[in-house]
């Protein structure tokens, strides 16, 4: 047995699963950049009804991931317009009429959060929804939040005197937000933390302190996940085959690292940066239209294996999914869960 009592070679979703046409404007989504403020626009279903439909969209995504075989379950991010935004925009602080620029990871300028005061959360922001997931799931759950270190990159900073003031009373309110959807039911709270990668150099000075004060007893597993960014956003672009910020964190608190290792052929002997941590293993390319073969899913896994026990070894697409559609969406869980079980069966594990 492995990670909350499952089977050996665990699957889960990293974040994002493909919300449904009537719900969103998919092809607005696509094309911009993702979201860092808010963007109301984009729904289809305006209130009162929006939340109940955002509740419907959430049962598909349950019910997908359940019927392609997925242990660890995920909300799907149905209620989001991107894996940031929600939480990012409900804090005090933030002067939402008046937002600020920042430069994306593409190099592109893009609307953000403007912090006009301190940061501070004035009460639960998910812990409704990771209830809503723990009800209807069936086993294991986990919820994303974005990490202090990326948000405060995702801001424009007119209060703080300096980034890690400003990332250090982020890290204080995700604290809080973790604590309450621990308290909710959910077994994994997962931290998106993209800019590590894309922001290096400052990471190194003081994102490892933020990132532990989110985590600092929070009562559950912890995740943290790096990428290289959405493969539709990066699309075509040839991925770094390695991390500029990984083996730091083996110094976080963090329980689980998630990173992505297919579409850019990362050299598996990386993981052992991270003796001490289970290790999220994207094995889905989703930069690859089409659904890969179980046999390739589980080839992926056998790349990764001499150099981390299975014991410590999840598996999960490389990022969030929502650019996909949901029949190619589907289908590459389903191949997920299956090379999953063919290595199970290799290693003499049911």
């Amino acid at each position: 047995m492995s990670l909350l009592g499952l089977p050996l070679l665990p699957t889960t979703i990293v974040g994002s699963y493909p919300q449904p046409d009537w719900l969103i404007d998919r092809d607005g989504l696509k094309s911009r950049l993702p979201p860092r403020i808010r963007a109301s626009e984009l729904w289809r279903i305006k209130e009162p009804q929006l939340a109940d439909a955002q509740e419907a969209a959430t049962l598909v995504a349950i019910s997908d991931q359940r019927l392609a075989g997925i242990d660890i379950i995920g909300d799907g991010e149905m209620r989001r317009e991107s894996y940031s935004n929600r939480l990012a925009t409900a804090l005090a602080g933030i002067d939402i009429d008046t937002p600020g620029m920042a430069m994306d990871r593409t190099g592109a300028m893009n609307p953000v959060p403007r912090v006009a005061g301190p940061i501070r959360r004035i009460g639960p922001i998910e812990a409704q929804d990771a209830a809503f997931l723990k009800a209807r799931a069936g086993g294991p759950v986990k919820i994303t939040i974005p990490g202090p270190f990326t948000m405060t990159q995702q801001a424009q900073n007119d209060y703080y005197p300096d980034a890690r003031s400003l990332a250090l009373d982020y890290a204080d309110a995700v604290n809080a937000e973790a604590r309450d959807l621990f308290a909710a039911g959910v077994d994994i709270v997962q931290l998106d933390e993209p800019y590590l990668q894309a922001k290096a150099n400052e990471a190194r000075a003081f994102a490892i302190d933020a990132i532990n004060r989110a985590v600092k007893d929070v009562g559950g597993l912890t995740a943290l996940h790096i990428c290289f960014g959405y493969a539709h956003v990066h699309k075509g672009a040839a991925k770094p085959g390695g991390y500029a910020f990984l083996e730091e964190l083996e110094a976080s608190d963090v329980d689980i690292i998630s990173i992505e290792a297919a579409q850019p052929n990362l050299d598996p002997s990386i993981l052992l940066e991270l003796p001490s941590k289970y290790i999220m293993y994207g094995v889905i390319d989703l930069n690859d239209p089409g659904v890969e073969s179980a046999e390739t899913v589980a080839a992926r896994i056998r790349r990764a294996l001499p150099y981390i026990d299975a014991e410590r070894l999840i598996i999960a697409p490389d990022c969030g999914m929502k650019y996909q559609s949901r029949e190619v969406a589907f289908g590459k869980l389903k191949a997920m869960a299956d090379g999953a079980a063919i290595v199970r069966a290799e290693l003499g594990v049911a």
